[in-house]
Order: C-alpha cells, then structure tokens, then sequence
C-alpha cells in the first residue's frame, strides 16, 4: 500500500504555491507510506541546450561547491564556466550544465561515485529520501517549491528494501516521471526482455520495471499514451500508475482498478491522490468536479 499525489496548477497566479499546496497533500498519504517519500516538481525550463541534473547524496558528505569546480575543470574545453551552475539543498542538489547530460552522468559515476543522479531533464527537480513524509518535506523546503505540476509519493515498502534508490519517483530518459501504487506480478520478465534492448536497471523494485518499460516505447517512438496503451498487455498485476512529462500529468488504472484514486478538477488546477483527505485542504474543492479514473482508461492534462 502506497500513497500518491498530483498537482497541476492551470492558474499562473497560484504556481508560487505549489509546493505549499502539495505539502497536506503529501502528509495526507502517510498512513498510506510511512517509510519513505519523494517529489518531482516542473519547473520553468532552462534554456534550449542545458539541462539540469537533479543529484543526491545520501549519508556521504559532499561539498557541492567543490563538485561544481571539478565539473567545470573537466567540461572547461567545450563550455564555458558559467554555462555549469549548482544549486545545493542538504544532500540534493541540482546541477544546471550545457555540456552533453549524458557524459556529465557519466563522469559523476567514475569521479563521484557517492552522488546518485536522480533525474535529467529542461524542467524536472527531483526528491527523494528514506523518513516520514512530514520530515521529508520540511528536510527539503517543499513548502517553498514553485512551479506548474509535480507527483509525488508516500511508499510502504512490500517487495524490495527501504532505501532512497527504491523510493519513488522513478525517472527515465528527460524530464519523465512514474510513481505507483499496488504491485507487478512480473518485473522479471520485463526486465529480461529490456535488458538486452540496453536498458539498464538500478534496482530491483517492480515499479522500476514499469519505468523502463515505459522509457523503452518512448525511445521506440511512442507517445506517451501509446506507451501506456502497449502497457496493458506487458505489465501484470495491479497498479495505480501516476506520470509526469514537462507538459503533462496522467493517470491509469489497471483492468480491476483495486488500488484507489481520485481526482479533482477547477478551473485553477488539476488534484489526484490516492484518498480525497489529501485534497480537502485545496481552494474551491467544494466547487470541483470529483471522479474516479475508470479502469484501463487514460486521464491525462497538459499545463
């Protein structure tokens, strides 16, 4: 049993109050995941042709500073300094760089091998850790987040360890996001089948399994539906699943839809959460529509 939570601010004027909106959201699941809890935020995307990199480094003691020197010293050839920028919270911090994503994660494996990299992505930020989710959320200041969506989840671990790399969300390729609730009766086989397609694996979580499925369709050309639709037939067992793009927030049931959602749709913004007492806090809610996504039907709304 696990806990999720979706926000999609259509208003501009209430996107500085995102993050303040989404905390009772998220401590709203913690009977739900008690254990650990995490946050994908969108934000205003960097310029065309940087990326950020959201990094963690759990109990290991980083100078993020002196990361953000090495960085530049190693990719100094082909950018300039300032085009490499850091900003630290605690043991996360984001990395905004111009040179290629994919060769900085790279050099952080072989030259920081205690920095995990959460997320890549124009607009993605990116937080997870072991805890309730109340400390999580002080720990890492997301009363203050801004932004125009984010998903979220309280995880109670059933079926792999507690530890940051296993709590959600999950991320693949840029700016792409998957939180889960219930349980995949076959992530063995899913994985047998990605791994010599080149997808590589992190940890041994089901719901990672749904991730790179989905991350594999979208390399292979699908849309993001389409992903989802292909799903159906390839992912077993029971899920709520909740995903982010930077210009998207959607929703699916599997075929029985056991496993409890419910939305909440204004003229100002979109809500989702696993139980409607993580939504009785927001501004109108009594105005808003409220339903349950039917099972093995897409719901999905674009900022």
């Amino acid at each position: 049993m696990c806990g999720i939570v979706g926000l999609l601010v259509k208003k501009p004027s209430l996107r500085h109050q995102l993050g303040a909106l989404m905390v009772p959201m998220l401590t709203g699941m913690t009977e739900r995941g008690p254990d650990s809890a995490g946050l994908a935020v969108y934000t205003a995307p960097v310029s065309e042709g940087r990326r950020k990199l959201s990094l963690y480094s759990g109990e290991h003691a980083v100078d993020w500073s002196e990361l953000l020197g090495r960085v530049r010293h190693a990719f100094a050839e082909t950018h300039e300094i300032a085009t490499q920028e850091i900003a630290a919270h605690g043991n996360q911090a984001v990395l905004t760089t111009a040179a290629d994503a994919d060769a900085v994660v790279s050099w952080l494996k072989r030259h920081a091998p205690g920095v995990a990299v959460l997320s890549v992505g124009q607009s993605i930020d990116l937080y997870k850790d072991v805890g309730a989710p109340a400390d999580i959320a002080r720990r890492y200041r997301f009363s203050e987040l801004h932004g125009t969506h984010l998903v979220g989840h309280t995880r109670m671990a059933t079926e792999s360890a507690v530890t940051p790399a296993h709590a959600h969300p999950f991320t693949a390729g840029r700016d792409f996001c998957l939180v889960h609730n219930g349980s995949l009766s076959n992530p063995h086989l899913v994985r047998k089948h990605l791994e010599p397609l080149g997808i590589e694996f992190e940890t041994d979580n089901d719901t990672e399994a749904a991730c790179r499925f989905f991350e594999w369709r979208l390399r292979e050309g699908d849309d993001l539906e389409q992903a989802v639709e292909r799903g159906f037939s390839q992912l077993d067992g029971f899920f709520t699943f909740l995903m982010g793009t930077d210009q998207e927030l959607l929703i699916v049931r599997d075929a029985f839809a056991c496993k409890p959602a419910v939305v909440a749709e204004t003229d100002d913004y979109v809500a989702i959460a696993s139980e409607f007492r993580s939504l009785a806090h927001l501004p109108d809610i009594g105005q808003a529509s409220l339903f349950e996504p039917k099972p093995e039907e897409i719901y999905s709304w674009r900022i």
